[in-house]
């Protein structure tokens, strides 16, 4: 296996995981529409891969990002996209008015599956972090609210933030299995 069909339609995505395992295995990009399912990180990530396995008929990479509100026991968690759809930035923040704690945890996976009917593996990474009210450009998702550090992911620059981020450490674990199974 040399290449690797990464599907996803966010091209800041794609770039991400372009600087972080391309030098492993060449990713390739294609847009398949999957079904948006309810369940854990862990299902919705898995049956997000499956499917896009049989679309593509080869093997795939897919991601899905959360993002857990302590207070809020881990919503909107795998929902976060449809949070900030609906709420945008500030909205986001509202939520944990009222709360002590406007801690907050990252979570990025990545499924992979070899193609149709294989079982998918699952890499995952997690940072913790605290929601902040924006800073930085608003041009991918909610990085402007995640604070690490003292900065927030939209205040980093991409090498910074491809450092330390979860989608990094997730990707980490999978370049490191990808090595192996090329080796």
């Amino acid at each position: 296996m040399k290449t690797i069909n990464f599907i996803t339609g966010n091209k800041n995505k794609l770039a991400e995981v372009r600087a972080i395992i391309g030098n492993v295995v060449d990713v390739q990009n294609q847009t398949v529409d999957v079904p948006e399912i309810q369940g854990s990180i862990e299902e919705i990530a898995k049956e997000k891969c499956r499917h896009a396995a049989n679309a593509v008929g080869g093997p795939v990479l897919t991601e899905d990002t959360a993002l857990g509100f302590h207070a809020l026991k881990g919503l909107p968690g795998p929902y976060i996209k449809s949070f900030l759809e609906a709420l945008g930035h500030e909205g986001l923040n509202k939520m944990l008015d009222g709360f002590e704690s406007r801690g907050a945890e990252a979570v990025c996976t990545f499924a992979f599956a070899s193609g149709p009917g294989s079982e998918p593996i699952l890499f995952q990474g997690r940072t913790e972090g605290v929601i902040v009210s924006p800073r930085g450009p608003a041009n991918f998702g909610w990085d402007p609210i995640f604070e690490y550090e003292g900065q927030t992911y939209a205040e980093m620059t991409k090498e910074e933030k491809n450092k330390i981020s979860h989608r990094y450490k997730a990707l980490v674990k999978l370049q490191q299995w990808l090595a192996d199974e090329l080796s």
